[in-house]
């Protein structure tokens, strides 16, 4: 059997790659509400493989952000270590006014250049969706990247829409994953806002 074979699980049509990028992707949500770098390695691999189903479902903003998350993946990875004060490890926080509206405009004008990339030069049936919500993960992986508590909100929203974008393409065992995720992002937006305001990290169960 290869990997895009298919095959039903709990009577949904999925492949052995959708499946394994599957449990990855909710190996890296479970560790980033925990706050635990190495989602960071399960985030580089689930990335890589999620290229490969987008691309097969013609997704192509949705394969093309795979690869940015990667590289987003590896900073984000040292930001988490590195990047606080004096480069120890990062501490969660809120951000500030002038950071929304950074990223309200870099979704602005990500939106209008990919939709219209995509809509020029692909044969994706989806091109508005598939640019909106590309840009908006990239917003939420910036966001998560820094600890910023509000990468949760970006998350929610954006994977509520995903899951009526996955079901409309078919990847239903995608779509279920992103239900889960909206109910992941939600915890993790209550955990990280308890964890800044004892001011410290979560302790591990």
């Amino acid at each position: 059997m290869s990997i895009d074979t298919p095959l039903s699980l709990f009577g949904l049509s999925t492949t052995p790659l959708e499946l394994v990028s599957f449990l990855l992707a909710l190996i890296t949500v479970w560790l980033n509400i925990r706050q635990n770098h190495w989602a960071w390695l399960f985030a580089i691999l689930s990335s890589l493989l999620y290229a490969a189903v987008f691309t097969d479902a013609r997704l192509y903003g949705d394969a093309g952000l795979q690869f940015v998350f990667v590289a987003v993946s590896v900073w984000g990875w040292y930001q988490w270590l590195r990047g606080g004060e004096q480069h120890r490890p990062l501490q969660v926080s809120y951000l500030e006014r002038d950071g929304w509206a950074w990223a309200l405009a870099g979704w602005l004008a990500g939106f209008a250049f990919l939709s219209w990339f995509l809509h020029r030069y692909t044969d994706t049936d989806v091109p508005h969706m598939d640019a909106f919500l590309t840009v908006g993960s990239l917003v939420g992986q910036f966001l998560l990247s820094r600890k910023k508590i509000e990468n949760w909100l970006v998350w929610i929203l954006v994977d509520v829409l995903y899951v009526g974008l996955y079901l409309y393409k078919h990847l239903a065992l995608t779509a279920m994953l992103y239900g889960l995720f909206v109910v992941m992002a939600a915890a993790g937006w209550r955990r990280w806002r308890r964890a800044e305001k004892q001011g410290r990290d979560p302790v591990p169960a």
